[in-house]
């Protein structure tokens, strides 16, 4: 019962994206051709509501589930680093035609191929685990 809250988030999650159509491929070709403001618009609304939502935690002193304070500490910016894991981020997006978030919404709205997505950025993510510590800092 502890997790319900975040059945309630997730689900949330998912109505908004699907009715702010931030999971067509459409929109996000779009994005990516400078042809419409819509995505761009949704993300900056997310990046201020973020944003708003971590302050507000951080003044109200909520805890994590793990009873620790909510904290932020900036990565130290490195151009060519952010760069170049920028880009390949971003390539992936434009290819398959969404980003981590929608993934998992199209895979409930029963689009079973992009359980092969999430199988690459899962086989991605561990690999950056594995090659970490010998990539330049």
């Amino acid at each position: 019962m502890k997790n319900i809250s975040f059945l309630a988030v997730g689900v949330l999650f998912g109505i908004i994206m699907t009715k702010s159509e931030a999971i067509s491929w459409f929109r996000i070709h779009e994005m990516f051709r400078f042809e419409s403001f819509h995505m761009y618009g949704i993300i900056g609304t997310a990046v201020v509501f973020g944003a708003i939502i971590i302050a507000i935690m951080k003044r109200t002193r909520i805890k994590t589930l793990r009873q620790t304070m909510v904290s932020y500490t900036p990565m130290k910016l490195s151009i060519p680093r952010h760069l170049l894991a920028g880009s390949i981020f971003g390539l992936g997006w434009a290819l398959v035609g969404c980003c981590p978030g929608p993934m998992y919404v199209l895979l409930g709205h029963g689009y079973w191929i992009v359980g092969m997505i999430i199988l690459g950025a899962l086989l991605g993510t561990f690999t950056y685990g594995v090659i970490r510590r010998h990539l330049p800092h």
